[in-house]
């Protein structure tokens, strides 16, 4: 599919397109280059060559980077003695290189045709815990990074970015297949552009990949990170990277100014459903029922009822359904009583599995033996009807605050073992 380009005179082609740009700067696209350019496709299919000039003129004064932008320039200085009859016509060879910003240009406009409904949210998100302030949802198939800020009853979109990913698009299985992972993911912390090579620009946001359920499907790899871009390059194509999300470095900076915790939710997803708030209720209070039933199990020392919670395949820290069991029946035979309280809870389902739940909590233990509090990880798997965990263990703590200038990373805040960030990732 070819991005829509300009041809004088036929204006009619572009008429939607118009009004589709104007309905995208209207929703405050974070970048403050999109609206511009935008603007800019809005002259070029109204024959406006000169204002369409000063537009680019301007972008790339700003942004000297932007492949794009020179792309363009050459289209509208060809413009002024022939009709252009594609995007790219103003360069005299063709090959992957301009496709690549072609592809490029069609994900930035694929933003203005279709936005997301206002008011709406992912289906995968069903519940945010209160400490956790943000939220980023990765959309592989539309090259976007959307952020939402938690305001407790409801989730905010605030902000969202054109990001690059694996070369080989989605649903990463194996090292070195150079695509981006598919699932739930935290950021553990920032590594600032100091400690690493010049190809990852402003820093970066390290992610948990593999997650458990990766793990649990023998997928493999590491260094799955959020990152900036070389200083000679202000973006790069949707298809670019070894599996890592890339951004410019400009909106990179931006993102972290937004972020106080290290530790920030994301999901990644190839396409995004996006449904009312509402539209969640059901299925969010199906599961929150199931978790509360085993939690009021655990607490009722009835050891094999709260053990019916648990799938044949359970797994936690290298023990099987079978440990699990002996291990609490030990347990649970010396204490009198017991005291669950859970608090911060986070719920998501898993892209793609709508038999897949990954919820988080803080967890206050009381016994007449023990008393603890941890935050806790599970995930459930909706078989036969009935939600079963298939995992549990301990979970990410939110991280430290972070702190932006413009142009680097000021603070590392990071959990967990760090990766060399000398070594190219993506």
């Amino acid at each position: 599919m070819k991005l829509p380009c300009p041809r004088l005179g036929r204006t009619s082609r572009f008429a939607l397109l118009a009004t589709a740009l104007s309905a995208a700067v209207a929703q405050a696209v974070a970048s403050e280059l999109e609206p511009m350019l935008f603007g800019a496709l809005q002259d070029i299919q109204a024959s406006r060559i000169r204002a369409a000039e000063r537009q680019v003129d301007e972008i790339l004064r700003r942004y000297p980077n932007f492949r794009l932008g020179h792309l363009i320039k050459g289209d509208l200085l060809l413009a002024h003695s022939r009709p252009l009859s594609g995007m790219g016509d103003g360069v005299q060879t063709t090959g992957p290189r301009v496709d690549e910003l072609r592809a490029e240009a069609l994900q930035r406009v694929k933003r203005a045709w279709e936005p997301p409904p206002q008011g709406a949210i992912p289906r995968s998100v069903w519940q945010l815990a209160p400490q956790e302030k943000h939220l980023l949802v990765v959309d592989t198939s539309s090259s976007r990074l959307f952020v939402f800020e938690n305001h407790g009853s409801r989730l905010e979109r605030v902000a969202d970015y054109y990001v690059s990913i694996g070369r080989l698009g989605a649903g990463k299985t194996r090292e070195g297949d150079q695509k981006t992972p598919v699932g739930i993911y935290h950021t553990t912390g920032s590594i600032s552009p100091a400690r690493l090579t010049d190809f990852y620009g402003s820093g970066a946001f390290p992610l948990n990949y593999p997650n458990e359920w990766d793990r649990r499907q023998a997928r493999s790899g590491h260094g799955i990170w959020l990152h900036g871009t070389p200083s000679d390059t202000y973006s790069r194509p949707p298809f670019a990277s070894d599996g890592c999300v890339v951004m410019a470095n400009r909106e990179l900076e931006d993102l972290a100014a937004r972020l106080h915790d290290a530790t920030v939710p994301m999901v990644i997803a190839p396409g995004i459903e996006w449904v009312q708030p509402e539209q969640n209720a059901s299925a969010a209070a199906e599961f929150r029922h199931a978790l509360e039933t085993w939690r009021s199990d655990w607490e009722s020392l009835d050891t094999e009822r709260y053990l019916g919670h648990y799938a044949q395949d359970f797994q936690t820290q290298g023990k099987g359904l079978s440990a699990w069991r002996e291990h609490k029946l030990n347990v649970n035979a010396q204490k009198s009583y017991v005291r669950v309280a859970i608090s911060n809870l986070s719920v998501f389902q898993y892209p793609g599995r709508d038999n897949l739940a990954v919820v988080s909590f803080d967890q206050d233990y009381q016994s007449d033996r023990l008393a603890n509090q941890m935050r806790k990880e599970q995930y459930w798997e909706k078989i036969e009807g009935r939600w079963q965990i298939i995992y549990e263990g301990p979970a990410a703590l939110p991280g430290t605050a972070l702190a932006m200038t413009r142009g680097s990373f000021v603070k590392v805040a990071a959990k967990g073992p760090r990766k060399s960030p000398k070594t190219r990732r993506s």
